[in-house]
């Protein structure tokens, strides 16, 4: 099966620096993959390659089986995409902006103007001029011109940026329609997993230009590390007879001097059996004063995935 985007070794160097070093994709048509990453991880470096903005050092590029070159324009009449801060003329309103596009696009249908505006709920602001547009209203003008032709494949960098809580759930629930009753693929960067995680089917970890991770998005919560969290009067002494006990624990002695950190035991026998722990701790003479089950959440699992990986990298 034909995938909607595959890059394969997809290389861009700028002197010294590889932006994107490497990278491998493979995203199935319909599907929702979420390219997640910190800021000058590579991901807008991708998503300009796969636009043709950019030339790769080396490696390849492919939209709907097609290989990505400037002599072949026509690849990306079926593809939406917001890059960075959507463009629109400011002194234009934002029917008179989507009309440009429709023109553009070389679309007869005018109505796709009036279909647009509601599906973006932007009849309030037809008539304003976008300079005087909220921040997210002028990156809901930027989805709407990414959309507007209907395309099969849209490649969107951070499109939530600027959108209220209620913005951001209306964009999620137009995105998932798109995919799942258009068959649209949607490739969504951006560095928080947390909104990520309510959309995409699969999700990339890019770090420093090298894909580190994927997981399946129905799986994500599976990854999510359990602890259990411990406190009490001498953490050092608890840690020391937990440690000898051969249970994994985290927490540096210094840190534990300070007082700021509790103890956590990662151990799966311990999580499923924290009174084992109590016991144990209360017999030495050292009871805990907090003792609970912690999942780690997003955040944090998408920074240990990066950090696990720096460490293998600099063993």
């Amino acid at each position: 099966m034909i995938e909607a985007i595959s890059t394969v070794d997809l290389t861009k160097t700028y002197g010294d620096l590889r932006a994107v070093d490497n990278l491998n994709l493979s995203i199935g048509r319909g599907e929702i993959f979420g390219f997640l990453g910190l800021n000058g991880a590579g991901k807008t470096t991708t998503i300009r390659m796969l636009l043709g903005m950019i030339t790769p050092t080396s490696g390849y590029c492919y939209l709907n089986g097609e290989r990505i070159n400037k002599s072949n324009m026509d690849i990306w009449n079926d593809v939406g995409y917001i890059v960075e801060t959507p463009y629109s003329y400011p002194e234009l309103t934002v029917r008179e902006n989507l009309e440009i596009v429709r023109r553009l696009r070389g679309i007869e249908d005018r109505d796709c103007v009036d279909w647009i505006i509601d599906k973006l709920k932007l009849g309030e602001y037809e008539s304003r001029r976008v300079e005087h547009l909220s921040l997210g209203n002028a990156q809901r003008l930027g989805i709407a011109k990414a959309i507007i032709h209907r395309p099969k494949i849209l490649l969107l960098d951070e499109p939530t940026n600027g959108l209220d809580p209620a913005g951001i759930v209306e964009v999620r629930r137009l995105l998932m329609d798109l995919a799942e009753n258009e068959g649209v693929t949607v490739l969504i960067s951006s560095h928080k997993l947390d909104e990520i995680s309510k959309i995409a089917t699969n999700i990339g970890i890019i770090h420093e230009g090298r894909l580190i991770k994927e997981i399946d998005g129905g799986g994500l919560q599976d990854q999510l590390r359990k602890s259990l969290v411990l406190d009490g009067r001498n953490k050092l002494a608890m840690r020391s007879i937990l440690f000898q006990a051969g249970y994994d624990m985290s927490a540096k002695d210094g840190d534990l001097r300070k007082g700021s950190h509790p103890l956590r035991v990662h151990d799966e026998g311990a999580v499923n059996a924290p009174e084992k722990i109590a016991t144990l701790l209360v017999k030495a003479g050292h009871p805990p004063t907090l003792l609970k089950v912690e999942e780690e959440d997003l955040e944090m699992y998408f920074l240990r995935m990066i950090e696990e990986y720096e460490g293998i990298r600099n063993e």
